[in-house]
């Protein structure tokens, strides 16, 4: 079995500068724990790589299933005169008992895909989807990465493509 490595390590030289932009970031309050360090690890790497701390808007909502609704308002706004270049959605859904867990991981991820298509900006999915806490919290600062860190630069390369784009 091939061992699992940290997901979120990549080169900082292929990330563009992320000075012109402004980002969003959803981040669910259901599973704090995990949804806090993962909005820690997308902050801190938005600012490493040039997003002033005024242009980063943080909105917190009550679960995963809301992240959508709260992405698309957030595009919707204007932020200091001027609309957000994209959209971190942060959360965790951990697998429970009942089918609960598909009908939300579906959810939103078909839902954030649709709105980054009708938005034409970036709407990035960090959304954890796994069967135990212990998984989520290998991927929001454990041993296989921080899932906000990999959103974050995500989001970096996508509104660069889009401003390139036009």
């Amino acid at each position: 079995m091939e061992k699992k490595k940290n997901l979120s390590d990549y080169d900082p030289s292929q990330v563009p500068d992320g000075k012109p932009y402004r980002i969003g970031i959803a981040v669910a309050e259901w599973n704090p724990e995990i949804t806090e360090a993962m909005l820690r690890g997308a902050y801190d790497t938005l600012v490493e790589h040039g997003v002033e701390e005024h242009n980063i808007k943080v909105v917190h909502v009550p679960g995963s299933f809301e992240l959508t609704g709260a992405a698309a308002m957030m595009l919707h706004s204007r932020y200091d005169g001027r609309q957000l270049d994209g959209v971190i959605c942060i959360g965790c859904v951990i697998q429970g008992e009942t089918r609960h867990f598909d009908f939300i991981c579906e959810a939103v991820a078909n839902g954030l895909t649709q709105l980054g298509i009708q938005e034409r900006r970036p709407v990035i999915f960090s959304v954890l989807t796994t069967n135990t806490m212990e998984q989520a919290r290998e991927r929001a600062g454990g041993r296989h990465g921080n899932k906000g860190v990999e959103g974050a630069v995500a989001a970096l390369k996508m509104c660069h493509i889009n401003a390139e784009l036009g």
